[in-house]
């Protein structure tokens, strides 16, 4: 009798100790890429204000000013392009290596979700539709965020 019942606390803090390894390593995961994303963010949005504050200028205003500042526009552009691109390239780089850890213990169903919304996200920026972009990238945030919490040890996840 005594040897069942050390078999099954030993098994029950074996269980506990696993859900509490996985769970730290799920939150660090979540964290680290929500913040990546929100840095992406700023520099969609940011370069979105750009396009639109071009839209919003008078055509007269537009080609006086438009011998000087389309070079350096251009340029901006292209910077804030390529920095977009090296974060969601480094963004899905991350991934890669999170995801081979997490599908052994969540379900591949929520995993496959965040990876389709970031492939979207860098079509997206690939494509300079930015307005996509940051609605593929809240998307993304809101499914990592699900992710963590559904995978929390509560109450509400036991019952």
């Amino acid at each position: 009798m005594y040897k069942e019942l050390a078999i099954c606390i030993i098994t029950i803090i074996i269980i506990i100790a696993g859900n509490i390894l996985t769970e730290k390593y799920t939150k660090s995961s979540v964290d680290e890429s929500t913040n990546q994303l929100a840095e992406l963010k700023e520099v969609l949005i940011s370069k979105k204000e750009d396009n639109e504050e071009d839209e919003n200028d008078s055509k007269i205003e537009k080609m006086e000013e438009q011998e000087n500042e389309d070079d350096n526009k251009n340029e901006e552009n292209k910077k804030l392009y390529q920095k977009a691109k090296e974060q969601i390239e480094n963004i899905h780089k991350k991934w890669d290596e999170k995801y081979n850890i997490l599908a052994f213990y969540l379900e591949h169903n929520e995993l496959e979700k965040i990876e389709t919304e970031l492939t979207g996200l860098r079509a997206s920026i690939e494509t300079e539709e930015y307005d996509q972009a940051v609605n593929e990238l809240d998307k993304a945030v809101y499914l990592l965020k699900h992710v963590d919490e559904k995978n929390r040890l509560s109450w509400k996840n036991i019952f």
